[in-house]
């Protein structure tokens, strides 16, 4: 058996987790790290969190957990069988192994087991069936860690009935395709057919939870291709996009926009011809405001504003920002530029300060102005005045150009 010894592993040898690795050996119940967690130690990465998964049930893991005096966190998870348990500051969520008794697309009913094997089958991705052992010791059931080495994405077993298990997993399918897969187009002919068999199943799933994924789809490798097979395989119309979206305008903005981490909905905007298809993604994925507004806005504005010929390209896209009345603005135009692939005025704007406008009522009352209608008009066209300078005219020299108009 393979055992690892990578410094990441060790690192996660906290005093809070030696403390829960001593509880658990002194019951004799076996814990090991479970899923993405030993998927990310084996490529040599730093996990986000760690999951355990433990021969204990959760009724063990209470008692043991209180007569040791460990605090337990909330217990939502405890009717799928996690207990978190929180020492030394940090928090441990431990699974009990289980078996799905009942499962209906989109979640599962449960029962315990002890039998490792048994749970691993019932996880997505060979890469996400591994255990790590606390001695670093890999247990791996379905060729996960050679999968791994090879960048290859395949469902635990059948891939159709995983599926059918929890239609959700389509698309992490493609997530992890982009985040793993070394080129597009390497895909098992039989879980592109059970993809495209079962994409009718994601009618179901909530749109939040789709959106989850989504995004990081579309923040991950190989995005044109994704998303093409989406298209190609049936998926799309279920998750909110538009049925005949724009793929040659999304191929040219994924090129565009690879270096620049743009925003999962400046991505995602490319393949939309107008503002209904932002409405119709709105109504089944539920996305914020700000993401909405983001997609109306480069929906309008990506023809419209584009860059000046001549010595200040930036200037139209600095005149609609100190034009507008908005909040975030300015995040929205990045994105715009992003969008159109001007890595270098996006640089520019990026480091642009908007320029505080130099006069007040207060500057034209001592001139002489007094009636409150002359000085909104007066200044309104010095205004206008400091705009056409580039915003680079002083408070002298409007009040003189006041004098002239």
């Amino acid at each position: 058996a393979m055992r690892l010894r990578a410094p990441q592993f060790q690192a996660l040898f906290t005093p809070g987790l030696r403390s829960v690795a001593e509880l658990f050996e002194k019951q004799n119940y076996e814990l090991r790290i479970a899923g993405g967690a030993v998927r990310d130690l084996l490529s040599g990465v730093t996990p986000q969190d760690i999951d355990f998964a433990t021969t204990a049930t959760p009724a063990e893991m209470k008692e043991m957990f209180n007569s040791a005096g460990v605090r337990l966190i909330n217990n939502k998870g405890e009717k799928h069988g996690t207990i978190t348990a929180r020492l030394h500051e940090q928090n441990f969520e431990i699974t009990t192994l289980r078996i799905d008794v009942v499962t209906d697309g989109r979640h599962a009913e449960v029962e315990f087991t002890t039998d490792w094997q048994k749970d691993a089958e019932r996880r997505d991705l060979t890469v996400n069936s591994m255990f790590l052992g606390l001695d670093g010791t890999l247990y791996d059931f379905f060729n996960g860690y050679e999968d791994l080495q090879n960048k290859k994405i395949r469902f635990v077993g059948k891939a159709s009935e995983r599926i059918q298990e929890d239609y959700l997993r389509i698309l992490r399918y493609f997530r992890f395709y982009g985040r793993l897969a070394e080129k597009p187009g390497d895909h098992e002919p039989t879980t592109l057919q059970a993809i495209k068999e079962n994409a009718k199943g994601l009618a179901g799933i909530s749109g939040e939870r789709i959106w989850v994924e989504l995004k990081k789809i579309l923040l991950g490798n190989h995005v044109n291709h994704l998303v093409q097979l989406m298209y190609e395989l049936d998926i799309a119309q279920y998750i909110g996009l538009p049925l005949d979206g724009n793929l040659e305008e999304f191929a040219r903005v994924t090129k565009n926009i690879q270096n620049l981490s743009p925003k999962p909905m400046t991505v995602l905007t490319s393949l939309f011809k107008g503002k209904d298809d932002v409405t119709n993604l709105d109504l089944r994925l539920k996305i914020s405001k700000e993401e909405k507004n983001l997609g109306l806005f480069l929906v309008k504005q990506r023809q419209d504003l584009s860059k000046a010929v001549g010595p200040e390209p930036l200037r139209p896209y600095q005149d609609f920002l100190m034009d507008s009345r908005e909040a975030n603005t300015s995040s929205k135009i990045f994105e715009l530029l992003k969008y159109q692939g001007e890595e270098q005025l996006l640089k520019e704007m990026q480091e642009w300060t908007v320029p505080t406008f130099p006069v007040s009522g207060h500057d034209l009352r001592k001139m002489g102005v007094t009636s409150g209608k002359e000085i909104g008009t007066a200044l309104q066209q010095l205004r206008d005045e400091w705009k056409k300078s580039g915003y680079h005219m002083d408070k002298e020299e409007l009040l003189s150009c006041l004098k002239r108009l």
